[in-house]
């Protein structure tokens, strides 16, 4: 069938809003007509430093409503409104005990182009056109693996749910389910975009006495302080290591760095008080870390997470729940933008215009 999507030909190039051909849904996979997707900082990443063979039709934060169903599809019809999340086998030790994102096949399954049976569902030009985690949002249909796809349900505005499958997720799934903080234990977070927002609103369900939220830029950390941040330091004008440790008698129990940024990254350490935990999600590059006086010395842990370690058909429902009771005001990041709008929105995105920009497709 023919679609409409975003395709990126080459490292670095903006969107191109094309025609596409999209095969028929094979065994095990469903036909989704995408209603909107969000955009990730990982689509941009991929955009621009080719984690996906070009050209590649990038998203991966969709949401949608079944149209049809390949053979062997169970528990799903058409019809059914879903939220689509990252590929995973299903079959290895670490999906069968409950860890999909650590899949042994993730990095093939979500970054190589191909489906599960290694062959492409998007051609244009008699060529083939990669899918990006096993879903390819950024287009008006798609092709995804039933054990992708989240059944959600149909009383909650689809275009908002989408970035439920990935950045969200992602942010309160290290809170509550890497982490698990204690009540009453001590957080920071370290980046106030969306993923570090959300990990402010978990770390509040989770029942954490002091929230600490810290970014540069100080209409973030508002924006945070109504979410359920306790306290706010902008890491430009404090010293940020010195004041978490003056109001938590020594340092903070957890961290998460959404940042990737070396130098915030040794802060989220160095902040810790012994025995603490630093959570990393943010993309980093290449940095030394001292093993010996910012870890083994006094105990503390660093840890790497993808997802927030979440088994999606499970989490995202949960997390649809806690947005209907009110304690998961995840609606308070999105801006909508018209699928024709995507470059734009990936430039807001960037400038920090907008938290979680989401694009409506149909």
């Amino acid at each position: 069938m023919k679609i409409t999507a975003a395709v990126t030909h080459a490292q670095g190039e903006d969107f191109k809003i094309e025609e596409v051909d999209l095969q028929e849904p094979k065994a095990n996979e469903v036909l989704i007509k995408v209603v909107a997707s969000g955009v990730c900082h990982t689509d941009a990443v991929a955009r621009d430093a080719g984690l996906s063979p070009f050209p590649v039709v990038l998203g991966h934060e969709g949401s949608g409503v079944i149209e049809k169903t390949g053979s062997g599809v169970r528990n799903l019809e058409a019809g059914d409104h879903v939220v689509l999340s990252f590929a995973s086998c299903g079959e290895c030790e670490n999906c069968l005990s409950a860890h999909p994102a650590a899949c042994v096949r993730f990095n093939e399954l979500n970054f190589d182009g191909k489906m599960e049976d290694h062959t492409h569902r998007l051609h244009q030009h008699d060529h083939e056109v990669s899918t990006f985690f096993g879903q390819s949002s950024f287009g008006t249909y798609a092709i995804v693996n039933e054990r992708n796809v989240v059944k959600v349900d149909k009383d909650v505005d689809l275009a908002l749910l989408g970035p439920l499958g990935c950045g969200i997720q992602t942010g309160s799934g290290t809170v509550l389910n890497k982490l698990k903080p204690e009540f009453g234990s001590t957080i920071a977070i370290y980046g106030c975009g969306a993923v570090g927002l959300s990990a402010i609103m978990a770390a509040k369900i989770a029942g954490c006495e002091r929230i600490i939220a810290v970014d540069v830029h100080d209409r973030r950390l508002e924006l945070a302080k109504e979410l359920g941040a306790t306290d706010v330091f902008n890491g430009s004008k404090v010293d940020v290591v010195k004041e978490i440790k003056a109001i938590t008698n020594g340092g903070t129990n957890y961290a998460i760095d959404t940042t990737g940024v070396p130098p915030v990254v040794r802060q989220s350490l160095h902040a810790l008080r012994p025995l603490g935990v630093s959570a990393i999600v943010g993309v980093t590059p290449t940095m030394e870390i001292d093993v010996h006086n910012d870890i083994m010395a006094e105990g503390k842990a660093m840890i790497g997470v993808i997802e927030g370690d979440a088994v999606p058909k499970l989490f995202i429902t949960k997390l649809i729940d806690y947005y209907k009771k009110g304690l998961f005001p995840f609606d308070r990041l999105v801006k909508f933008y018209d699928f024709d709008q995507i470059n734009e929105a990936f430039a807001d995105s960037k400038a920090g215009v907008a938290l979680k920009p989401v694009l409506k497709i149909s």
